[in-house]
């Protein structure tokens, strides 16, 4: 391996997903490339050339070449995008005074049109964002509108001068919500595309195709033939000339018209070879079901990345290794790439799973309960493609209403959160991770371990719009009534049953699930008809105070009479509210016969059911779905906020003071009183001064610094328990008491060494409360919240955000806890300052979202009181900047 150049960041590499779902690797220069960029150059047109250089230079000479190539990676930086051993893009920026720098791209002409310019401007803007630079020039011809649109597009504040027939740009680099809309935007459109390129082929190949039965590859092959694929399928094996009716070709480079989809089923020692024959057969993505690789030991995670690398560096994407297959049912494609024929009906649920044994669970149940599929993905050991690459797919997935996700391991929890509250703002989202699973990961998946405990997990789902379900089974049960139901316009209920014991008991638990049962419970006779049943499921239906109806029945004679079940068809068809149902233990999706598929499909009877009734085996599960499906709505409804920002901030004195004391301190370390407060002060948080004191001159003269009335305690590490009672004087009102109550504490300390003592101004009554953030390995920033005390630390009642927040996260999460009462006035005290409080919340979370360097930030305690808060402790420990799992420009991980 090429020793790297000094000063070299490797942390600025990164593989990136273009506009046409192919991939590239951006990776900073270096001096070796020389030869790489003549070719780059005497590639391109001479109209490319002279809108680069502004100048015919057909060839370059050595000194162009060690200028462009050999950069000191700070004051000049460049970046070379590249496929394979090609570079394809070359973007780069040089330091033209303290705070700006000139910004230039070259993008191959036979890769324009994919964004390459973008990609290259946007990481080019965060590496220097991430240092001491703030904006970027750039000089352009005025018939350049390639470039200037990749400038005028990426969402910065754009200014331009004409001077001597050029363009002058000048743009703060700063992101800015329109930038980082621009940049989310491309992201979810290139990885939308990239799967659909794998769920919609035209043509598939088998690789390790088998004329054995029952081997894998044979099994694959077979599927997708009687599935019905209606794209082209090959069959690959050397030594066989046909199988399951169709000619074999001895490798993949064979097959005239390309690939789109290539499935590997061979052992995995062979496995990276046949994908660099993918790669020189020009295939777009891989489907790798072979087993044998980071799930078996470290040979096998090696050889798993291995194949990663040369999968990306030919720019395709990856389902796997040990994937279970995909199912596309669009009846345009009919794809099934399993190892199953039992499959779910075509319908409306997304189903994303890791594990192979999980994923044939979850097609069984979803097909035993009538509830049709959209589309279908094992991720198998996750090397690349994951469940947030196929939300970004469903997002518009018009075939896709709802979307169920199994999740073992999670790699991007910080992108997942984004990436699910995009698409949970149209289409439910539910997921299923096991309490088990909170931290460890299967086999074969990289998983960075989490510092935060597991209820960061269940608050950073409930901050995006994510249902969380603990089984596959309550997945089921609400995905069925997401899928054909209306959502709940409210709480409110309405109970109709044929047994008073079993209404009650739906009452019962309604309510202990946050629902309003404003209508019943109702319970017609045992002996009821249809007819009687009927008038009384239509009554909750039209009564304007219901936002949903809850059915049961228990037939008398232990057999379901159908006309009861058309009773209830006939009034849930013929109505906005959604109803769900419990009909002597069945459960499912009733839909008449299939006549909401055949609705939504275009062939529809006039007299059929509009709707599809989900059914329930126990009341039980009925109203915990229909409870979920509420929460979900209200969330959908409710005012999202606007992201935080905050005046008075100087991120760049920040900036300079986490790299003076890195700079003292490699390793990192705690920052000092003062330091903290200076940090904390160019984000707009005061923190009350404290003086340290060794004596009790020291201590009086502190106090006089800091004004009347003081606190003067003892900082020891070893004063805890009832040492601690007895390490802290409060109220001292004058310089006699100070004295005293420094020379008793030294006193009954000492034989604790506990001579470090510090003295600060005492703070009103209020609220005592403790505001943190923490940099996650695998959350990135976590902010949290809690009421200071023992009561917390028992209870664990602590509220967790993941940043960026909007105004609405911020309060939610100061309501969010159990004691937040105390902060309303409970029991005739004074509310605190809400406002206030929610202030320097949002602004801790706005600086830990900025710097990785913090590994932690501690406000405690925050004395929260009637007219504002008063910020009395800071601790703050600083570290080398690592790199976030989702990082500040587009970057696969």
């Amino acid at each position: 391996m090429t020793e790297l150049p000094t000063g070299y960041p490797v942390l600025a590499e990164a593989d990136v997903v273009l506009r046409d779902g192919s991939v590239c690797r951006l990776r900073p220069i270096k001096p070796s490339d020389a030869d790489g960029i003549r070719k780059f150059h005497a590639g391109q047109s001479d109209e490319s050339i002279y809108l680069r250089f502004f100048a015919p230079m057909r060839t370059l000479s050595d000194r162009d070449i060690k200028r462009f190539t050999e950069v000191d990676y700070h004051d000049r930086m460049a970046l070379v995008a590249m496929i394979g051993d090609d570079i394809i893009g070359i973007g780069r920026y040089d330091r033209v005074s303290d705070h700006s720098a000139e910004v230039a791209f070259n993008i191959s002409d036979h890769y324009h049109g994919k964004g390459i310019g973008s990609v290259l401007l946007e990481h080019l803007a965060a590496i220097a964002h991430s240092g001491d630079l703030k904006e970027f020039e750039a000089e352009v011809l005025p018939h350049n509108r390639k470039m200037l649109s990749v400038f005028s597009d990426a969402g910065y504040q754009v200014s331009r001068r004409i001077e001597d027939g050029v363009v002058t740009l000048h743009f703060a680099i700063e992101p800015t919500a329109e930038s980082l809309s621009v940049r989310f935007a491309r992201e979810h459109r290139a990885e939308s595309q990239s799967v659909r390129a794998m769920l919609h082929p035209g043509s598939v190949a088998v690789i390790g195709a088998s004329r054995r039965e029952r081997a894998i590859g044979h099994q694959m092959l077979k599927q997708i033939v009687e599935g019905g694929f209606t794209g082209r399928v090959h069959a690959v094996n050397p030594d066989a000339d046909e199988i399951l009716g169709l000619q074999a070709v001895a490798s993949i480079g064979e097959i005239d018209g390309g690939v789109d989809l290539a499935v590997i089923a061979v052992p995995a020692d062979r496995v990276t070879g046949v994908v660099v024959e993918c790669a020189a057969a020009g295939v777009r993505t891989l489907l790798i079901v072979s087993s044998g690789f980071a799930e078996v030991d470290d040979e096998g995670a090696r050889r798993q990345q291995e194949v990663l690398r040369l999968a990306r560096d030919h720019g395709m994407r990856v389902l796997g290794p040990n994937s279970f297959g995909l199912i596309n049912t669009d009846p345009a494609v009919a794809l099934n790439a399993t190892l199953t024929s039992i499959i779910p009906k075509p319908g409306f649920l997304g189903l994303f799973s890791q594990s192979g044994a999980l994923a044939i669970a979850n097609l069984d149940s979803a097909a035993r309960r009538n509830l049709g599929i959209s589309v279908f993905a094992s991720a198998g050991n996750r090397v690349d493609v994951s469940g947030n690459d196929l939300m970004q797919y469903w997002v518009e997935d018009e075939r896709t209403r709802a979307v169920g996700l199994y999740l073992e391991s999670m790699g991007n929890p910080r992108k997942f959160s984004r990436v699910a509250r995009h698409l949970a703002s149209n289409k439910p989202v539910i997921v299923v991770k096991p309490a088990s699973a909170s931290y460890g990961a299967p086999p074969g998946h990289k998983v960075r371990k989490p510092k935060v405990k597991p209820h960061a997990f269940n608050a950073m789902l409930e901050q995006a719009g994510v249902i969380h379900c603990e089984n596959v089974h309550q997945m089921f049960d609400v995905a069925q009534l997401l899928v054909h139901q209306p959502l709940p316009a409210g709480r409110r209920v309405a109970i109709v049953g044929n047994s008073s014991q079993l209404a009650a008991l739906c009452a019962d638990n309604a309510n202990e699930r946050g629902l309003e049962v404003v209508h019943g419970p109702v319970a017609v006779p045992t002996e009821a008809t249809a007819v009687e049943f009927q008038a009384a499921v239509d009554a909750a239906f039209a009564d304007d105070q219901v936002d949903s109806v809850i059915v049961c029945f228990i037939p008398p004679v232990g057999a379901l009479d159908q006309e009861v079940v058309e009773a209830l068809r006939h009034a849930a068809s013929r109505s906005d509210k959604p109803c769900v149902a419990t009909l002597l233990g069945l459960r499912g999706v009733d839909d008449g016969g299939d006549a909401a598929f055949l609705h939504e499909t275009g062939d529809f009877p006039d007299d059929a059911p509009r709707q599809a009734v989900p059914l329930y085996a126990m009341p039980e599960e009925a109203i915990r779905a229909l409870a979920a499906a509420t929460d979900y709505g209200q969330w959908r409804d409710k005012d999202k906020g606007e992201t935080v920002v905050r005046d008075g901030i100087d991120r760049w004195a920040a900036r300079a003071l986490l790299d003076r004391v890195l700079e003292e301190d490699p390793e990192g370390r705690a920052l000092t009183s003062d330091e903290a407060s200076e940090l904390l002060g160019a984000y707009g948080i005061d923190v009350w001064p404290r003086y340290e004191a060794a004596t009790a001159d020291e201590a009086v003269a502190a106090a006089e610094a800091v004004g009347y009335p003081v606190v003067v305690k003892s900082l020891s590490p070893l004063v805890r328990g009832q040492a601690m009672l007895e390490g802290i004087r409060v109220d001292l009102h004058d310089a006699q008491s100070v004295r005293a109550a420094f020379e008793a504490l030294d006193r009954r300390l000492a034989p604790m060494d506990a001579n470090y003592f510090v003295v600060q101004r005492m703070a009103g009554p209020g609220v005592s409360t403790v505001l943190s953030t923490i940099e996650d390995p695998l959350f990135g920033p976590v902010v949290s919240f809690s009421i200071a005390g023992a009561p917390t630390k028992l209870l664990d009642d602590i509220a967790y955000r993941i940043p960026p927040l909007t105004d609405v996260d911020v309060r939610e999460i100061v309501e969010g806890i159990k004691l937040s009462p105390l902060l309303m006035g409970y029991d005739g005290a004074v509310p605190v300052d809400r406002a206030a409080l929610e202030d320097v919340l949002g602004r801790l979370s706005i600086m830990s979202d900025d710097f990785l360097e913090l590994s932690s930030v501690e406000l405690n305690p925050v004395i929260a009181h009637g007219s504002g808060v008063t910020v009395i402790g800071a601790e703050v420990m600083i570290s080398p900047a690592t790199r976030r799992i989702d990082t500040d420009a587009r970057s696969l991980t």
